[in-house]
């Protein structure tokens, strides 16, 4: 007989000087604990990796919701992904936990699990002062990344354009790809004239320069703008099919940017990409901050689909008391 049981986790970040104020000092996490004693793995684990302000599934009864989920675990898989098809993230924990029972933590076959293909990935680079940034530039360089992500909008932008010149004359397009994240940071004014500036430097791409809920605007940026742009925070709360191929058509990004725990865990970022390949649009894959239980899901996921693009998947160094995982990160990948 399965059961099944729940209980939070806080996430400790390292907290280097340098970093902006506002930025988050803890992380919490939900586990997912199954037990089956006729499973070839007779415990199962999931991660309900939300994020507070950010997911769609942060709300008051998200907790109410797990214990439902928990009492009712007999119902199956099936039944309660539907049950809990406006919550992507206990969908992705349970996801990760039925797989668990089954297959242990290799979740799918791929060359990453079979025979240590390495994932590339993209390195970090966090909000803070000019300083801060540098230091991580330069660090993040010295461990092989060949691909950088900077976060944009948080402090003035002529500093951070002045960080972006620094990189790109050291290092050519051919040798380093360098993507932006605006988390929505700008109006459609400042997207088109930061836009502009990005594109000289060969930028790969700015991920979610207007907030979601511009939709027509992001859809100007999408067609007028030099440089890409990958939707992010966009994708969250679309559940339905016909919702998310209607953001596509109408916004018709370049790229999307897949959190699992965002959009529905597996079968969630499964439907993104059926929907984005049809129409020609690319995408990756990126952690939505989980502790190595929920990010081994994720990177596991996309190890499948043997993508070239560099995936978003080095945040597992981030914490303090971070869950022991089967990867580590070594030469960019």
């Amino acid at each position: 007989m399965i059961k099944a049981h729940f209980a939070s986790y806080k996430l400790q970040f390292k907290r280097p000087s340098g970093t902006s104020r506002g930025v988050l000092h803890e992380k919490e996490s939900f586990f997912l604990r199954l037990q089956d004693s006729d499973a070839p793995y007779p415990t199962g684990w999931g991660e309900v990796g939300i994020l507070r302000g950010l997911s769609a599934d942060d709300v008051p009864n998200l907790e109410a919701q797990l214990q439902w989920t928990c009492d009712h675990i007999s119902l199956g898989l099936e039944e309660l992904l539907h049950c809990n098809r406006s919550f992507p993230s206990i969908q992705f924990a349970l996801e990760q936990a039925f797989s668990h029972l089954q297959n242990g933590f290799a979740h799918f076959e791929s060359t990453l699990v079979n025979a240590g293909r390495a994932v590339p990935i993209n390195g970090l680079i966090w909000m803070g002062d000019t300083a801060f940034m540098q230091e991580q530039i330069a660090q993040r360089l010295d461990e092989g990344f060949t691909t950088l992500k900077m976060k944009i909008g948080a402090i003035d932008w002529e500093q951070e354009l002045a960080l972006l010149r620094g990189i790109r004359d050291a290092f050519p397009a051919d040798q380093l790809q360098l993507r932006v994240d605006a988390n929505g940071a700008f109006d459609l004014a400042g997207a088109m004239e930061v836009g502009y500036e990005l594109a000289q430097l060969d930028v790969h791409s700015i991920e979610q320069p207007l907030a979601p809920a511009m939709r027509e605007d992001l859809a100007r940026v999408c067609r007028e703008l030099p440089v890409p742009v990958a939707l992010d925070e966009s994708l969250i709360g679309l559940f339905e099919e016909e919702e998310k191929a209607r953001l596509l058509d109408e916004v018709f990004p370049p790229y999307i940017i897949l959190k699992p725990s965002f959009v529905g865990g597996w079968r969630g970022s499964d439907s993104w990409v059926r929907l984005a390949e049809q129409r020609g649009i690319q995408w990756w894959s990126t952690s939505a901050l989980e502790s190595n239980v929920g990010l081994n899901a994720v990177a596991q996921w996309a190890a499948s689909k043997d993508l070239d693009l560099a995936q978003g998947l080095g945040t597992g160094s981030l914490y303090t008391n971070n869950i022991p995982g089967p990867w580590a990160v070594k030469n960019g990948q």
